[in-house]
């Protein structure tokens, strides 16, 4: 029995140890570091990764009772090596791996990494094309090139350059960064102009590198971006300082390449320094830290430092450290550190003598990578965190500028802020395009001025501009006969007067476009620019939608747009002239109006005016006399009452104006030359269904067609100013055109010296006439602002008026319009004579009825109210002739002072007495009393 209990705990005692043994920590983790050994940022990142590791064993916060352990292997870069450094690794139970530095040896042991699970933490590795869908296991503690070419981007767009020449290694690396800038530069319509790689040997090969430089000098950009390695880059700067290419009007910006060698090795040696004076540089930020000043402090003090600290050795000890912290909580977590072997390894291993089965699959991988990309820490590099496509947080990178015996930081970018003065972090809110600024800089060849960026290049090769071989209105551009390249006119002249007013030479040679039978097409020849036959295109071109969507047009240097030209005809007086100044409407009121006022006037007067009563024939003479008399002001009949005054004055004014305005018009009518045309303008032209010229070549054919749906056997194209005058006359009946459509220009000169043609109606399009060059050109901008120059100066005006001033007829340009007056013009004085009337009838009807309510009665009135049957008709009829009698009478105006009239008859004792009787017998039966 005391055996079986003896057996039973020593059992349980061993599986004890057992259990505690297998959740315990190690007691040492193993990791991996591969880079270059003899690489500027190896050299650093060597002794800043023993550094994290001793910082790491040391802290009691970090991996407690176990110790990193970190193995470092060589890979010179080189791809071959890097993946035989990393087969060594996956023997020795790696659990991460600090590395790679290069672009090309990441893209090797990547595919490893993914198939043995085990984390690559790259410190130095900024290829973009490094995708984490790809490669799972590649993590980027660094920042991508994607964002250092988004800064460069900006750059160049903040000083207004459009093209860049690129200089790259063409390895991964170089590629893959000039790619990523080529899309960023596109983003802002800006573009690579030439791509100009050198081969990735550590071998510096003099001669390629010089005759690169010397194609380079052949192009017209002047910003070089140059992203290549430290020793590869110094060759270019030292063959460009001797080319001339370090001088005034060069921009070198090169990559944190440069940066890098600057921190580490300043100062720089004297020729080195001198061959890279004025260039732009970018430097991966960080932000400033008490962590990061003690860190220097230290390796400074450091004496096994071969180099001074730099951003990338910043960079590979937050890698150690940001391990580390996963480590610490993947084993926190529960995690063990236990290899496989994988099942195809095997398979491979035994039919061969590779020993692959050596090489084993670490369980706990897919658990680290989640914990590494889920530790946010606070490192000599700031935050460290990623996003969800494994970049790092606020990218950002200093802009330095070499001058002098070192360096100035001119600003920042962040994805964050863009271009700023001011340290990222600093600004709270994201920086607006109308900030984006940087310090001044000292440009190559101790300019102060911003460069052109661009220049013609000094192998006198000459731009190829294409001249139209016009037929017609040679005034504009013409073909010197017999010569082959030289041209003359409007056209050129202000062409050569803006290129001698550029800062530089351009040497031109003019191409012939056409066949010298017609015009030809001017859309086709500024397509011709887009394929490349021509460098630039000079002539009449109009700038319109369509060819403003392929090329860049200058500053319009004449304006134009599309007129309608049409024949008139001259309008004779005639024996009724009189009557064109009024039309129909106008006449009828106004004849109307002089009736109405007469009456008007006649009904204010009858009553009290003598000269306005007699016998109805009479009194009808006098009212058509007097209405009509005051058209002259000859009326002799004097006015009486107020309110007659009131009309007659106000009506006095509204003839007044009418005679003023027609003996106005007549007087036009009389004495100027009337024109007419029954084409009116553009609508009427549409509406019509005769046929409409145009001019060859123009792109008045496409508007009429596409814009306006004309249909195109409407269209009758016409090669010259014969062929217009022709066409015109001819008319549609006789097989010409009712209108030709075309552009001022050329109808101003047609006008000129064809005087039985005008312009019917308004300008129906806005353009003008400009230079077109290919999209981007920067001679383009620089040519507009030769031709403000010219405008400015009176220069353009003084060609204008040597080729294309004319005499022969004076140009008009006024719509041909009715010169009748409409009635329109007068109503206003036709509804204040017409209220004043109304308003005099309506205070004269209401003096009539309080006299017809408050008189005495007639002798009728009193006779019918004293009979003894009250007939209610006879009433009424009796009212009306007393209404009627009340407006008949003559009424005293011998007591002028008083307010009310009285009506006039006999007055006597016997007569006031009876009126007395019959009034109070009328009250009593008067129902309204």
């Amino acid at each position: 029995m005391k055996l079986l209990w003896s057996f039973l705990f020593l059992s349980c005692l061993c599986l004890g140890f057992l259990g505690h043994g297998y959740s315990e920590k190690p007691e040492v983790v193993k990791i991996g570091s591969i880079f270059s050994f003899n690489s500027v940022i190896g050299k650093v990142a060597k002794i800043a990764i023993e550094e994290a590791v001793k910082d790491v064993n040391s802290n009691p916060d970090i991996l407690v009772g176990t110790r990193l352990q970190v193995s470092m292997q060589n890979s010179n870069c080189s791809g071959f090596m890097g993946m035989v450094e990393a087969l060594r690794f996956m023997e020795k139970d790696i659990v991460g791996i600090i590395g790679p530095q290069c672009s090309v040896v990441a893209h090797m042991i990547s595919h490893m990494a993914n198939e043995l699970r085990v984390p690559l933490l790259s410190f130095a590795v900024t290829d973009p094309v490094m995708s984490p869908l790809q490669f799972p296991y590649f993590i980027r503690t660094s920042q991508s090139d994607l964002y250092q070419m988004e800064a460069i981007a900006s750059i160049v767009d903040l000083y207004g350059w459009k093209e860049v020449i690129a200089v790259f290694v063409d390895d991964d690396y170089g590629r893959n960064g000039v790619a990523a800038l080529n899309d960023k530069l596109a983003s802002r319509r800006l573009r690579i102009t030439y791509k100009a790689g050198l081969h990735p040997d550590n071998a510096v090969n003099k001669n390629e590198i010089m005759n690169m430089l010397i194609k380079i000098m052949l192009l017209q950009p002047r910003i070089i971006v140059i992203h290549v390695y430290s020793e590869l880059g110094f060759a270019v700067f030292k063959e460009a300082k001797y080319l001339g290419m370090m001088g005034n009007g060069y921009v070198w910006i090169a990559t944190d390449w440069l940066s890098t060698t600057l921190d580490s090795s300043s100062p720089l040696p004297s020729e080195r320094l001198e061959s890279i004076q004025g260039a732009l540089v970018l430097r991966p930020h960080t932000p400033d830290s008490k962590l990061k000043r003690e860190f220097f402090a230290r390796w400074r003090k450091n004496p096994d430092a071969p180099l001074a600290l730099h951003t990338y050795g910043l960079y590979a000890y937050d890698s150690v450290m940001l391990l580390a912290r996963a480590l610490d909580k993947y084993f926190k977590h529960g995690g063990k550190i236990s290899f496989s072997n994988d099942s195809m390894l095997d398979a491979l291993g035994k039919s061969g003598s590779l020993n692959l089965e050596a090489m084993t699959v670490f369980d706990g991988g897919e658990a680290l990578l989640k914990d590494i990309l889920g530790t946010h820490m606070v490192g000599l590099t700031g935050q460290l965190q990623f996003t969800t496509d494994r970049s790092r947080i606020r990218p950002a990178y200093d802009i330095i500028n070499v001058a002098g015996t070192g360096v100035r930081q001119i600003g920042y970018w962040s994805n964050h802020s863009g271009l700023s003065v001011l340290p990222p972090e600093s600004l709270t809110k994201p920086n607006m395009s109308a900030s984006q600024k940087l310090r001044h800089v000292i440009w190559p060849g101790e300019a102060f001025q911003k460069p052109r960026g661009w220049a013609f290049s000094n192998n006198g090769k000459e731009l190829k501009i294409g001249v139209p071989r016009r037929v017609s209105y040679k005034e504009f551009v013409s073909q010197i006969r017999g010569t082959e390249y030289m041209f003359k006119g409007f056209c050129i002249d202000v062409f050569t007067a803006a290129v001698n007013l550029l800062p530089y030479a351009v040497p031109v040679k003019f191409i012939p476009y056409g066949n010298g039978k017609e015009n030809p097409s001017y859309t086709h020849m500024v397509e011709m620019i887009t394929s490349g036959n021509f460098d630039g295109v000079v002539g009449d071109i109009a700038i319109v939608t369509n060819r403003t969507k392929i090329v860049d047009f200058t500053q319009p240097y004449a304006a134009s747009g599309l007129v309608v030209v049409a024949p008139f005809k001259k309008l004779n007086s005639g024996a009724w002239a009189f009557l064109r100044p009024f039309n129909r409407l106008m006449w009828a009121v106004t004849a109307c109006c002089f009736l109405f006022v007469g009456i008007v006037v006649w009904i204010l007067e009858h009553r009290i005016n003598d000269e306005f009563r007699g016998p109805p024939k009479r009194q009808c003479v006098t009212i058509l006399w007097f209405s009509f008399s005051t058209m002259f002001f000859a009326h002799r009949e004097n006015t009486v009452s107020t309110l007659g005054r009131l009309v007659l004055i106000i009506w006095l004014f509204v003839v007044l104006i009418i005679n003023s305005s027609y003996t106005a018009s007549l007087t036009s009518i009389l004495t100027v030359q009337q024109l007419s045309s029954p084409i009116k303008g553009i609508d009427s032209l549409r509406e019509m269904d005769d046929r409409i010229g145009y001019q060859v070549g123009s792109f008045a054919e496409r508007y009429l067609r596409d814009e306006l749906n004309i249909s195109e056997s409407r269209l009758v194209p016409l090669g010259s100013p014969e062929a217009y005058a022709k066409a015109l006359k001819d008319g549609p009946r006789k097989g010409g055109v009712a209108a030709i459509v075309d552009e001022r220009p050329y109808v101003e000169l047609f006008l000129s010296s064809n005087c039985a043609y005008r312009i019917v109606g308004q300008e129906f399009t806005k353009s003008g006439w400009g230079f077109a060059f290919p999209r981007d050109s920067p001679l383009a901008i620089d040519l507009s602002t030769a031709i403000l120059e010219l405008a400015e100066n009176g220069d353009l005006q003084r060609i204008h008026d040597k080729w294309l001033m004319k005499n022969a007829c004076t140009l008009e340009n006024a719509e041909l319009e009715s010169d009748r007056l409409h009635l329109k013009s007068f109503w206003g004085l036709f509804l204040i004579c017409g209220v004043a009337c109304v308003l005099s009838l309506f205070l004269y009807f209401v003096q009539i009825i309080r006299q017809l309510y408050n008189g005495k009665p007639s002798e009728e009135e009193e006779d019918a109210i004293g009979r003894e049957n009250h007939d209610s008709s006879s009433l009424r009829s009796t009212r009306l002739q007393r209404f009627l009698s009340l407006m008949d009478e003559k009424e005293d105006v011998s007591k002028a002072g008083s307010k009310k009239r009285k009506i006039d008859g006999s007055v006597n004792d016997n007569s006031v007495s009876r009126h007395s009787r019959r009034l109070d017998s009328f009250n009593s039966v008067n129902p309204l009393d």
